[in-house]
């Protein structure tokens, strides 16, 4: 019988501990879909303002581009629709937008490529890009259990996004930034919803579906 009473303060303090580590984690997940959140509206509004500068053929010539083109960032393994996203796991889902954030870093620099605001909007960019990086490396490292880090995992390299977004040929400068923005624009709604779901997941909510 002492024994058990004993024990008891520890299994207290082991369940205190866990809680503070959960909600702690809920906090952190919390920060990073607010940050993506508003990169994926500030990526919709860059795109926005620049289709607004083009005249309708031009726009629709390079929607017909780019529904036929691709994005670099696809070479990065990712689920492909819903149902493959849901049934991924938060570790993969974490790693995937960890690796889009960083393809993002180099190119975002070259975002102040059409007008004052979207210099002010780059530099934006720039700044919340590494802030959401370093906490999604922190959700990695919270949600990994004798798993390799992505500083040990060097088995997938990042393709060279800057040299492919600057040495896109036809239309010069106009398809260039109309695809850098679209795929900008595209790759933060990835990562959004991954992060939505991921945080759902650590929640765990009855209902996660997208």
């Amino acid at each position: 019988m002492g024994q058990v009473f004993l024990l008891m303060p520890v299994l207290l303090v082991s369940c205190f501990l866990s809680q503070g580590a959960a909600m702690e984690n809920q906090r952190l997940f919390n920060i990073a879909v607010n940050r993506v959140q508003h990169l994926h509206l500030l990526a919709q509004k860059m795109f926005n303002d620049f289709e607004g500068t083009l005249l309708s053929d031009e726009r629709r010539q390079l929607n017909k581009i780019f529904l036929l083109d691709f994005c670099n960032s696809d070479s990065i393994v990712s689920p492909i629709d819903k149902q493959e996203t849901q049934k991924s796991s938060v570790l993969k889902l974490l790693h995937i937008s960890f690796r889009l954030i960083e393809s993002w870093e180099y190119p975002s620099q070259t975002l102040a490529i059409s007008n004052s605001q979207m210099v002010r909007n780059s530099n934006q960019i720039s700044e919340k890009l590494s802030d959401l990086k370093v906490g999604i490396n922190l959700l990695i490292k919270g949600s990994q259990d004798g798993v390799l880090s992505l500083d040990d995992n060097d088995s997938q390299h990042l393709p060279p996004y800057g040299n492919y977004y600057q040495n896109l040929g036809g239309d010069g400068n106009i398809r260039r930034n109309y695809e850098l923005l679209a795929c900008f624009k595209k790759d933060m709604h990835k990562v959004e919803t991954y992060l939505t779901v991921a945080k759902c997941r650590k929640s765990l909510e009855a209902n996660c579906t997208l």
